[in-house]
């Protein structure tokens, strides 16, 4: 028995070089792809580990706590535009409940192939109201601190998130159809096709970053208040989360499904669950549209045709 077990296990790890879906991974059986199962050693997972419950249930509740006092901020304040963060949290609590459903139906393609879809794209929510927030903070600083206008902010990082996007969704698409497929084929080109779409947000977020960072140089000089400095810090800390995350999604698949950073689930809780939760909560602490309410544009006069200039207090950048 013990002889039987061994070929069984040897078996089944000799197909985990050839395929990236776990569902496929299998000895005598039929493949585990719908139902719910729970772990069996002789059989490789999706993820090639048991996820963890405890994170599952963690991030489920923060960004479903996250979700709702957005929702709720947006409409007390009447700043709607805080809904982005609302649908970024919204796409992670999907994913992180999708985890957790595998955590229990470990086998399960639906779980797996709905957490990685979301997941991958979440982030962008969250990068979107970065880019308001920015296009809002230009006109209080002064219109000459920045090179492009506001509206240029928003139109042209926000196409290139939707770009971003739809390589990412395509990527996934190819990856899912070809794990699917009997018997399953070559997952690498929707593989590349999904890091293709990483890599090109994270340039689109290093080229926002440069700018952001230049509208904080050339005003370095002005005096603003202590709201606008939280604004700015908490920008600031949820762009660098952000783009943390990227480098570590794009060097993860980048790796293939079976590399040393997707394998192991410490990394994934660690660089994208914590990180993306983090970056997403600062803005309910912060709540930019509050903070950002009672401040004049510094080309009020020119913008509005009236007004006076604007107010800044205490001290500078």
């Amino acid at each position: 028995m013990s002889n039987t077990t061994a070929t069984l296990t040897s078996f089944a790890s000799s197909q985990t070089s050839t395929l990236p879906f776990a569902s496929h991974y299998y000895t005598d059986a039929p493949p585990l792809t719908a139902g719910c199962s729970s772990y069996n050693p002789l059989y490789k997972t999706s993820y090639s580990y048991n996820p963890s419950v405890a994170a599952g249930i963690i991030f489920t509740v923060l960004f479903t706590l996250s979700m709702i006092a957005h929702i709720g901020q947006s409409f007390w304040m009447r700043h709607y535009w805080l809904l982005v963060f609302a649908v970024g949290a919204l796409t992670e609590l999907i994913g992180w409940a999708a985890r957790l459903w595998s955590a229990e139906c470990v086998y399960n393609n639906t779980a797996f192939l709905m957490q990685i879809s979301t997941l991958i794209i979440a982030p962008c929510f969250f990068t979107a109201g970065c880019y308001v927030i920015l296009s809002r903070l230009i006109p209080i600083f002064g219109r000459n601190t920045s090179p492009l206008s506001p509206k240029l902010y928003l139109w042209i990082f926000c196409t290139c998130d939707l770009i971003s996007i739809v390589i990412q969704a395509i990527g996934g698409g190819l990856a899912s159809s070809a794990s699917n497929s009997v018997p399953p084929a070559n997952t690498h080109p929707g593989t590349a096709t999904m890091v293709g779409g990483i890599v090109f947000q994270m340039f689109s977020i290093a080229i926002f970053t440069a700018l952001f960072a230049l509208v904080l140089f050339n005003a370095r000089h002005n005096v603003i208040s202590h709201n606008i400095k939280l604004v700015v810090a908490a920008t600031t800390f949820a762009i660098i989360l952000i783009f943390i995350r990227s480098v570590y999604r794009t060097i993860e698949l980048s790796q293939g499904w079976s590399g040393y950073l997707i394998i192991n689930e410490r990394f994934f809780i660690a660089l994208d669950g914590a990180l993306m939760a983090a970056a997403v909560i600062v803005f309910n602490v912060v709540n930019p549209a509050q903070l950002l309410s009672g401040e004049r544009a510094k080309d009020a006069p020119f913008m509005e045709g009236k007004g006076s200039p604007s107010r800044f207090h205490s001290s500078t950048v």
